[in-house]
């Protein structure tokens, strides 16, 4: 289930820089749920370019990532918000100065990422 949601973020980041056509092959594949045999005969091609076509495309969607760091970023952040509103939570229960440090010291991080 990691692997789909990756995916599906490294598409959604990243998918803009891929050609239209790795776009569209992409899309039917993962997304839209097409067999490779359906989109070779829908492109008018064999299974095995569609195959070599949607592994370079993770390639380069992998690249992407690893120069940029987009999905990362989003997921470091996604994870300093969620223990944000832990914080908030427990403030809102305690009404503590320490946790009101907490959750400063937190935003603080997450806007320097």
């Amino acid at each position: 289930m990691q692997d789909i949601a990756r995916r599906s973020l490294l598409f959604d980041f990243y998918g803009q820089l891929l050609t239209k056509k790795q776009q569209e092959i992409y899309d039917l594949y993962f997304q839209q749920d097409l067999s490779l045999g359906e989109i070779a005969e829908l492109h008018r091609v064999s299974r095995q370019a569609i195959y070599d076509l949607l592994r370079r495309t993770e390639e380069t969607l992998e690249e992407y990532e690893n120069k940029l760091g987009l999905v990362r970023k989003h997921n470091d952040n996604t994870e300093i918000l969620k223990q944000v509103q832990e914080r908030l939570e427990s403030i809102q229960e305690k009404y503590g100065a320490y946790e009101i440090r907490e959750v400063y010291a937190l935003l603080k991080k997450m806007a320097e990422a």
